[in-house]
């Protein structure tokens, strides 16, 4: 009886041993799968940091944008070496003219109450285009300067070999006896004519004078009609 009570206790007791070498194995098998979780974690980081990384060289097409922008840019360029505009009739004469270009010639005519008729020619070898207002005219050291006798600027007039333009001159516009006398007139082409040039009219009498302008025709320089 004994030695059966004896086996009986030696068996529970092996039965204790091995339920307590298995709680052990089991408790480091459950400790190992938060281990595989971590190492999971980071294989997932990099390739999300790769993704991360072939996105960039989206910029490289803003780039090549950019690229194109220049490339629009150069058209300008293109432009800028076209050819100039043709020049405007004016101009044909390849030159303006002054004073130290031309020829001047004065006649008195007794046509409307009188006026001086200036021609003007250029010298010879020269073509040069007068515009289409009026000549500068004073007379004397104080400088009497006619005022203009028509309200629109007219064509200009480009002046070779024998071609002439006109201007005419009413020395006196006025009914008045405050006149002054003058044997001659200047002529000058603009304002800024460096060498104006006096001729010879004959005796006048000069009050506000008015000048026409420039004409091809000297019977539309006639002042006052």
């Amino acid at each position: 009886m004994r030695s059966r009570i004896a086996l009986t206790a030696a068996t529970v007791a092996a039965l204790a041993a091995a339920a307590t070498a298995c709680g052990p194995d089991n408790s480091g098998s459950a400790a190992a799968a938060p281990t595989a979780a971590p190492t999971a974690a980071p294989a997932t980081a990099p390739a999300t940091g790769a993704a991360t990384g072939s996105a960039a060289p989206a910029p490289t097409a803003g780039g090549a944008s950019g690229g194109a922008t220049g490339g629009t840019s150069a058209k300008p360029s293109a432009g800028g070496t076209a050819k100039p505009s043709a020049p405007a009739p004016g101009d044909k004469g390849g030159q303006a003219c002054g004073a130290n270009d031309l020829t001047f010639s004065a006649k008195l005519e007794m046509q409307a109450g009188g006026y001086v008729l200036i021609t003007a020619k250029a010298k010879a070898g020269i073509t040069c285009t007068l515009s289409g207002a009026h000549p500068v005219i004073a007379f004397g050291s104080a400088g009497i300067e006619a005022a203009n006798a028509e309200q629109a600027v007219g064509e200009p007039i480009t002046l070779s070999g024998s071609k002439a333009a006109y201007a005419g001159v009413n020395p006196k516009s006025t009914k008045s006896n405050q006149a002054v006398e003058f044997g001659d007139v200047i002529i000058a082409i603009g304002s800024q004519d460096p060498n104006p040039v006096s001729i010879p009219v004959g005796s006048i009498k000069v009050d506000k004078p008015v000048v026409t302008n420039w004409h091809t025709d000297p019977k539309q320089a006639v002042p006052g009609v």
